[in-house]
């Protein structure tokens, strides 16, 4: 199977949630959260946790994680700034189907304080 790599930055709340699902699955969204932005490459995802997460909660973790390609090639790559800004935008009602098809499981690769 073919797969993608995804990071995603995060923050406390949301990390101890994956951790509670066993490192497999993201956790719903809220009501103000329509979209789960993973992105593309790890240093978009590490400027977003050193720069937004640590200023917002005091600790912003950069997660990777693979998933199926046949499911994400249902979604189009959005470009949200420069060109190495990329990430999917899935729908909070697609999440579930996004966590079903992540293989292996959810790690965390960087932590900034």
């Amino acid at each position: 199977m073919e797969t993608v790599t995804l990071w995603r930055p995060t923050g406390p709340e949301e990390l101890a949630l994956v951790e509670e699902s066993g490192w497999r699955a993201w956790p719903p969204r809220l009501p103000d959260q329509p979209i789960f932005y993973p992105v593309l490459n790890e240093d978009y995802a590490t400027r977003i946790a050193r720069d937004w997460n640590v200023k917002a909660s005091g600790v912003g973790y950069v997660t990777r994680f693979e998933v199926a390609k046949e499911f994400l090639d249902q979604y189009d790559i959005q470009q949200a700034g420069g060109r190495t800004i990329l990430e999917y935008w899935i729908p909070a009602e697609d999440l579930d189907q996004l966590n079903q098809n992540i293989v292996g499981q959810i790690e965390v690769v960087a932590e900034y304080h």
